[in-house]
């Protein structure tokens, strides 16, 4: 960490490593270096976690329920092909399976039954032993096992494929908390709802890539879905070989950081420790800003996984779009998601900056904005019934509004405590990955027809989810440094941004926030 330069405290602080420091012609601040790479990390890592979503629409035999509910289902000439098919389908070249509703909705649960446990696990872990570490073997055990997930599912069919995502969630889990960790130990509070967005970007942007290269795969390679883990596993090779070279614990490691820089940061992060200690778990468990937290993430992570693994189904199976076209789409989707999430950070940032908005309210507006907008943007997108457009402009409007996680939830748990983040941001993201164990199955066992009248109920349990974690993080959530991160000395926000004009206080811990 970087050391703090409180007063009585100087002698025990270690010397800064200027000797290290490279002269070079330009000045790249590294925290921003650190970030990009970390953002490379988690594009892969999640293109690696939703490919799949798209690649089993064509691995598997579709419903055929057209005639049999006539007044629910839609057919495949009831619009206009949105965008041009391409004449040199090969995917029927390749074996189908005939893999059922629910055994789909276990597939897609698979990947997450370890990462749940892997996530609390790697929050632990990256307290007491390294971030970069813990960073760069999640990646790599990601992309080797997916490399070889298409030989796991010649040798195992259906139970080979779920033993290969199951370990590779594994890996999968141990990347949120090790990247929030060094996002603590890198970037001061009033530049994190902007880290926040780069970084946290990844996963949305690939969401994304995943969708649209997965179309493209699927629908010009003769060799059909293998391909699209050997592309997605390669890439997360390339990245794992980035986080060797320019990702680092703390800036003191870094050999590329100037003076000036260092200088800075052990100016505005006075609230970090170089000392990895245990996390006070008692006090984090019994911490009401804790649990709003962890309720909200929940909620918007309940209609998130349900975006990004199942709705892909609903166009394939309910709307009828080709394979082509849903990649295209949910990409669109995963972009507006991006732009939402840049633009609040932004905004959000200079709210905070020039004290005109504080912090807790600010998380607060983020939030509640994450888990209702999308919501009703879904459930207005069946009642558009079998009209693909209107679905389509209230479902990229839907999956936009979940950017707005990036300046919130997701860096909430940097606000709360920069010296335990990781451990709570593994606790948090865990917690969240029980909606993704559980929605794919209880999708499949909810629309064994795909059918309209079918997924309505899914569009509302979002609404009903999503509008009663959001109360609860308005009455009991907050954006202020709590007093179990320091047991020395307490840092509230308002002493984080006290060196800027306009100072004011910031809220408390009260409710009433």
């Amino acid at each position: 960490m970087i050391p703090s330069l409180r007063k009585g405290n100087d002698e025990k602080q270690p010397k800064l490593h200027t000797q290290k420091i490279r002269k070079i012609d330009y000045f790249i601040p590294q925290r921003w270096v650190t970030i990009v790479t970390s953002f490379l990390v988690l594009f892969t890592a999640a293109s690696m976690r939703y490919c799949l979503s798209i690649t089993l629409t064509s691995m598997v035999k579709q419903v055929n329920n057209e005639g049999k509910f006539v007044d629910d289902t839609c057919s495949n000439h009831d619009n206009m092909t949105l965008i041009s098919r391409n004449s040199n389908v090969t995917s029927q070249a390749v074996e189908l399976f005939d893999w059922n509703e629910e055994t789909q909705g276990i597939i897609l649960s698979s990947f997450f039954w370890t990462n749940f446990v892997s996530s609390i696990v790697g929050g632990i872990v990256v307290q007491k032993i390294s971030g970069k570490a813990t960073f760069a073997f999640g990646i790599l055990s990601m992309s080797v096992l997916t490399l070889l997930t298409p030989l796991s599912i010649e040798w195992g069919g259906s139970t080979g494929l779920i033993c290969a995502r199951a370990l590779t969630g594994i890996g999968d889990g141990l990347l949120i908390p090790s990247s929030t960790m060094i996002m603590a130990r890198w970037i001061p509070i009033h530049e994190r709802s902007k880290a926040g967005a780069i970084l946290f970007s990844g996963i949305s942007l690939g969401s994304m890539f995943s969708m649209i290269t997965s179309g493209l795969i699927l629908q010009n390679f003769q060799s059909g879905w293998p391909i699209t883990f050997y592309v997605f596993g390669g890439t997360g090779v390339f990245s794992f070989l980035l986080t060797c070279l320019f990702v680092y614990d703390q800036p003191n490691d870094s050999p590329f950081i100037f003076e000036a820089e260092i200088e800075y940061l052990n100016q505005h992060l006075s609230d970090t420790t170089t000392n990895p200690t245990a996390a006070p778990w008692r006090k984090i468990l019994t911490s009401k800003s804790v649990w709003a937290l962890i309720i909200v993430h929940t909620g918007i992570q309940w209609h998130f996984n349900i975006i990004n693994l199942d709705i892909p189904k609903y166009m394939s199976g309910v709307l009828k779009f080709s394979v082509e076209e849903t990649g295209y789409f949910t990409s669109i989707g995963g972009l507006a998601n991006w732009i939402m999430g840049l633009i609040a950070s932004f905004a959000f940032d200079s709210c905070i900056f020039k004290k005109t908005m504080r912090v807790t309210r600010v998380r607060k507006i983020g939030a509640t904005f994450a888990a209702l907008c999308p919501g009703f943007f879904l459930l207005a997108s069946s009642y558009a019934g079998c009209n693909r457009l209107i679905f389509l402009v209230f479902y990229i409007t839907a999956y936009a509004f979940t950017g707005c996680t990036i300046c919130s939830v997701l860096v909430n748990p940097v606000d709360l405590t920069p010296k335990y983040a990781g451990a709570l941001m593994g606790l948090v993201h865990g917690t969240g990955v029980l909606c993704a164990i559980i929605a794919p199955y209880v999708i499949g066992i909810l629309t064994p027809n795909q059918t309209i009248s079918e997924w309505n109920v899914i569009f509302w349990s979002i609404i009903v989810i999503g509008t009663s974690t959001s109360v609860i993080y308005m009455i009991f959530g907050s954006g202020n440094v709590q007093e179990w991160n320091d047991s020395i000395s307490t840092t509230s926000t308002d002493e984080c941004l006290a060196e800027y004009p306009a100072k004011r206080s910031d809220d408390s811990h009260s409710s009433s926030n």
